[in-house]
């Protein structure tokens, strides 16, 4: 019975990304079994989510530090006002 792949056996973005690269080109190749074309569209499938996420993930952090310079700003320029 196969292990099924947990997000603990996913690579870090940039290492997600490039094996994500070279199963594509793989793929593009043409000269897979159906069976392993299969297994590398499985694996691709959750390389690519976890590529969303992780990108999702830094969108969030940098509108969290965005708003957090834009409120000190205003509170920056409101204490001058006072």
């Amino acid at each position: 019975m196969a292990k099924k792949k947990t997000t603990a056996d996913l690579p870090d973005f940039e290492v997600a990304l490039k094996e994500l690269e070279s199963i594509v080109n793989r793929m593009e190749q043409g000269e897979q079994t159906l069976e392993d074309s299969l297994k590398d569209f499985e694996r691709g499938m959750a390389l690519s989510k976890q590529c969303q996420q992780s990108l999702k993930q830094a969108e969030l952090r940098v509108e969290k530090m965005l708003n957090d310079h834009s409120s000190q700003q205003h509170e920056s320029e409101h204490n001058e006002t006072d």
